[in-house]
């Protein structure tokens, strides 16, 4: 596992999104050398989810062209079909491979 997937493991909580947080977006990406990333959302925030874990991310509106969301440890941006997660000097680009 990849220090950035590691540090989001370590500081997420165990899965299970809360019925308020109304996620209406489901896509699943694959990392290289990682494996699978879900990344739950809505207009607002989102949820980055990587095995059993799930990070709280909040939406970056001042950010153009893309989707942003980010939190005090990480920001992920999604623009098309790639999702780039971000924490400085890490940075790791997945690719979509499902939407639900």
């Amino acid at each position: 596992m990849s220090p950035l997937l590691s540090l989001l493991a370590g500081a997420a909580l165990a899965a299970g999104s809360p019925w308020w947080e109304d996620y209406t977006t489901r896509e699943i990406f694959l990392c290289p050398n990682e494996g699978r990333v879900v990344l739950e959302r809505n207009d607002a925030q989102a949820s980055l989810v990587t095995g059993r874990y799930r990070s709280t991310l909040f939406r970056d509106a001042s950010v153009t062209g893309a989707l942003r969301y980010r939190n005090e440890l990480i920001s992920v941006s999604l623009r098309g079909d790639v999702l780039t997660m971000e924490r400085l000097p890490t940075r790791v680009e997945c690719l979509r491979t499902e939407q639900v």
